[in-house]
C-alpha cells in the first residue's frame, strides 16, 4: 500500500493490499490516514468524499477489495462557529426565551457537510446575535428540532439555556402537538389510522431510511384524510407519536402512498397519475420537493407555562397543486 497522510483540503490515495481485503472501508481509510478518526472518515464517506477506482462510494461498511484504488478527499475544516448571514426570516413570535418561525422549503436548518452556510442557523445568528451564543452547542445554537431542507413550516428555536432544555425535553417526550400536511399519491384505506413500523437505515442504500425488521427504532405515525381527488391524490394530516428521521415520508411510502415530489422515497410513477389530466399529472410529477408542510405547532412556554399555538398556511407551491387538482 502506498499512501500519504491527508491534510485539510487535500486527499488520500492508495491501492488496497491483500491484507486489507474484506475490511470495512471506513476502518481502512482511517488507518491509512494516520490522522483522521473513524467517525470523521465515516462522515466524509457518507457525504460523498470517498471513491473506488474513480467512482464515488457512500457506504462506510463496504468491504475493501485488494488491487482497487481508493481515495478520500478531505475538505477544509468548517469554522468552529457558523457565520451570521443576513437571510430573511418569517417570524411568527419572539420573546426573550424563544423564536417561532415559518421555515421556507429549501432552507437547511444547521450547517453540515455540503451545507456549511446559508442555513437557518446562519440567519438566526444575524437576527438574534449574542442571545444564541453557546445555547445548545456552537454548530446548532438554539436548535431543538429540525425540518428536512425541503419541508416547510413552523419551527421553534430557543434563546436561553432554560428554554433549550425545556423545549428539547418536550420534543423528546412528545409533550406538544405538531401536525403536518402531506399531499400523497393515492387514497389511504382506511381514510384515517396509524402506520407503525420500526425505522432504520435502508439495508442497500445508507442514504435512505426504511421500515426494517432488525436494528430499527420504534415509529408510529397517525394520519387522517383531509381531502381526496378520486383515487389519484389525497391531502393527509399527520401527527408523529415518535420522531424518527424522515418518519412521515418513510411510513407513507411504505404504506403505498408516497408524498408527491419526494426525491428519495417516490421510486416510480404512481398508478394514480394515470387518472389525471396531462397538465395536472405533469405538474405533480415535476414538483421539485416533497409536498410536506409542518402546519401547526402547540407547546407550553418554557418559562410562563402558557400554551402557545401557531399555524402556517400552505406555501404557494403546494397551494397551487391543490388549485390544479380542484380545477379538474
Amino acid at each position: 500500500m502506498s499512501a500519504r497522510n491527508p491534510t485539510p483540503d487535500s486527499s488520500l490515495n492508495f491501492t488496497a493490499a491483500e491484507a486489507q481485503a474484506g475490511t470495512r472501508l471506513d476502518r481502512v481509510l482511517a488507518e491509512a490516514s494516520g490522522t483522521l478518526s473513524r467517525s470523521r472518515v465515516k462522515a466524509l464517506i457518507e457525504a460523498g468524499h470517498a471513491s473506488r477506482n474513480g467512482a464515488v462510494t457512500r457506504d462506510p461498511s463496504e468491504l475493501v477489495r485488494a488491487g482497487l484504488c481508493y481515495a478520500l478527499e478531505v475538505p477544509p475544516p468548517a469554522p468552529a462557529t457558523p457565520m451570521a448571514q443576513d437571510i430573511p426570516l418569517t417570524i411568527l413570535f419572539e420573546d426573550r426565551d424563544l423564536i417561532v418561525l415559518d421555515k421556507p422549503a429549501g432552507l437547511v436548518v444547521h450547517p453540515a457537510p455540503g451545507n456549511e452556510d446559508g442555513t437557518l442557523v446562519n440567519a438566526l445568528l444575524a437576527h438574534a446575535g449574542e442571545e444564541l451564543t453557546g445555547i445548545g452547542g456552537e454548530r446548532r445554537p438554539g436548535i431543538v428540532h429540525r425540518l428536512d431542507k425541503d419541508t416547510s413550516g413552523v419551527m421553534v428555536v430557543a434563546k436561553s439555556e432554560a428554554a433549550h432544555h425545556a423545549l428539547s425535553e418536550a420534543f423528546a417526550t412528545r409533550d406538544l402537538d405538531r401536525q403536518y400536511l402531506a399531499l400523497v399519491w393515492g387514497t389511504p384505506s382506511p381514510t384515517a389510522g396509524e402506520i407503525e413500523g420500526d425505522i432504520g437505515r435502508h439495508p442497500m442504500d445508507r442514504k435512505r431510511m426504511a421500515v426494517v425488521t432488525r436494528n430499527g427504532k420504534t415509529a408510529l405515525t397517525r394520519y387522517a384524510t383531509e381531502r381526496s381527488w378520486g383515487t389519484a391524490c389525497s391531502l393527509l394530516r399527520c401527527k408523529l407519536a415518535t420522531g424518527r428521521t424522515h418518519q412521515i415520508r418513510v411510513h407513507l411510502s411504505h404504506n403505498g402512498h408516497p408524498v408527491v415530489g419526494d426525491p428519495v422515497y417516490l421510486r416510480r410513477t404512481p398508478a394514480g397519475a394515470r387518472t389525471l389530466s396531462a397538465e395536472v399529472r405533469e405538474a405533480l410529477l415535476a414538483f421539485p420537493r416533497q409536498a410536506l408542510h409542518a402546519a401547526t405547532l402547540s407547546f407550553r412556554h418554557p418559562r410562563t407555562g402558557e400554551t402557545l399555538s401557531f399555524r402556517s398556511e400552505l406555501p404557494p407551491d403546494m397551494a397551487k397543486l391543490l388549485m390544479l387538482l380542484d380545477a379538474m
